[in-house]
């Protein structure tokens, strides 16, 4: 893939990386609701069409913000991992649901509410941290069964 940014800012160029409106879905599904092949992706609330999924995830991988692999026993399916640079999203991901929370909740109402979102609320970091060793755990039992 041949990468193209628009200029030297560093600003503009994470936009030119995550700004297309799928692809900070896709890392978040992947990190906080455990999904890890296409169909589970395909099948999500987000409602993401096949070929946009099919599209954002080669370029995901292609930036190297995912990794994409076979498990031994199922040659069929892919298995789709954040690769530490993926991983490394997570602070942007908790912040722009701690904004969302607190800048979007009073126009949108329905925005869910819960467990997670009362950790971040109360200790950012410790969300973080725990949301970061979950993932690196199941990276790794994941890498024993392959």
């Amino acid at each position: 893939m041949e990468d193209k940014f628009r200029c030297d800012c560093p600003f503009t160029s994470a936009i030119d990386v995550l700004g297309d409106k799928w692809i900070l879905v896709i890392i978040k599904l992947m990190l906080l609701d455990g999904k890890d092949s296409f169909k589970s992706l395909s099948e999500s609330d987000e409602a993401i069409a096949t070929n946009i999924l099919s599209s954002k995830l080669k370029l995901l991988e292609a930036w190297g913000l995912i990794s994409k692999t076979k498990l031994p026993d199922n040659k069929k399916a892919n298995l789709y991992l954040l690769t530490e640079m993926g991983l490394s999203l997570t602070p942007i991901l908790v912040e722009l649901a701690s904004w969302s929370d607190t800048q979007l909740r009073p126009i949108h109402p329905d925005l869910q509410d819960g467990e997670g979102l009362n950790m971040i609320r109360t200790d950012k970091e410790a969300f973080i941290k725990m949301v970061e060793t979950n993932y690196r755990k199941k990276l790794a039992k994941l890498s024993l069964a392959l």
